[in-house]
């Protein structure tokens, strides 16, 4: 029984290697065609060209694993500034074409090009002049030939050794799709700022919070004016439970910092006495309110620390972050 399940375990690593390459030659297939052949990189242009001028939405279409996958590139159009969703073409022939306007431009997906679920798709396009963008394997089939542009890839080997399951040309309409969105929106100019609207929830929406929105603000925050006493800043540092006390200048811009560390340094019978500015660390570690979480969460791994004072463009202090609160808020 165990060699049996040994034996069972060796074939099913030679599938996966055997998926792997086939998904890996197909790939270089494309980057071949790109490379040896200007014309599908002039169409992809074109195919995103026509994307960013059209004054409506994208309307993406397929049947089967191609409709599969045409749903994530629509979702994922969608998150990146490009508004798009997903019509299944059978729903088309019942209604559902009139989800689709005049001012929109469809993104068709079909191995074969010769999808017979697509053809009311087609005619409608055709009579209201909605243009089409394929992506294809035929540049002659139905699908190519009424195809104002078309993305027409390699025939390539499916990775199921019947060859009959759609694999590898579902992974590369999935790439294209993908290729088509990063184009996008790079082209429009999407930041994370923009990213955070669309993904406003779960971790990736706290990572792409800033860090104003989580840092403790007002009374909360531990500062101190120069010329303070050290007695003094350790009642205030105490209060504030941070560890650590900011000390600002004549202007409120921060100067330094005096952390356990610090105080631990300058230990002696005259600490108490002493100004902040004899104990403090100069040229603190701060960041700035508009940086996102997840990028002061690196800075604090980085730099070792556990809180950092939050600063705004005047370098004067506004709030302060602890990397609990940062946990609290998700974004590990």
């Amino acid at each position: 029984m165990a060699s049996t399940i040994r034996s069972h375990m060796g074939t099913s690593v030679q599938s996966l290697q055997r998926t792997l390459q086939t998904a890996s030659d197909a790939l270089e297939s494309v980057l071949s065609l790109l490379n040896d052949d200007d014309a599908f990189g002039n169409a992809f242009e074109k195919a995103v060209e026509m994307i960013v001028e059209g004054k409506g939405r994208l309307i993406i279409c397929g049947v089967g694993k191609s409709g599969h996958i045409g749903r994530k590139i629509a979702a994922t159009m969608a998150s990146t500034g490009t508004p798009a969703f997903f019509v299944h073409p059978t729903e088309a022939s019942h209604g559902d074409l009139g989800m689709i306007g005049p001012a929109d431009v469809l993104l068709l997906l079909s191995w074969s090009g010769e999808t017979l679920e697509l053809a009311n798709v087609l005619t409608y396009a055709k009579r209201f002049a909605i243009p089409i963008i394929a992506i294809t394997s035929q540049a002659n089939s139905v699908l190519g030939r009424n195809a104002n542009i078309g993305l027409c890839l390699p025939r390539v080997a499916e990775a199921c050794h019947l060859g009959l399951a759609p694999t590898t040309s579902t992974f590369l309409q999935l790439l294209i799709g993908d290729a088509l969105a990063v184009a996008l929106l790079e082209r429009r100019g999407f930041t994370a700022q923009d990213f955070k609207t669309f993904h406003p929830g779960g971790k990736l929406g706290a990572q792409l919070a800033q860090v104003s929105e989580i840092a403790h603000i007002g009374d909360e925050v531990p500062i101190v004016p120069l010329g303070t006493l050290m007695s003094d800043a350790i009642l205030t540092m105490s209060a504030k439970g941070f560890g650590v006390i900011g000390v600002i200048d004549g202007d409120g811009k921060i100067t330094g910092v005096i952390t356990d560390g610090d105080l631990r340094r300058h230990m002696s019978g005259e600490l108490l006495a002493q100004p902040v500015e004899n104990v403090m660390s100069s040229n603190p570690r701060v960041v700035d309110s508009t940086m996102l979480a997840a990028a002061v969460l690196k800075v604090l791994e980085n730099s070792r620390i556990t809180v950092v004072f939050v600063v705004n463009g005047d370098q004067r202090p506004v709030g302060i972050v602890h990397i609990h609160d940062l946990l609290r808020a998700g974004v590990v």
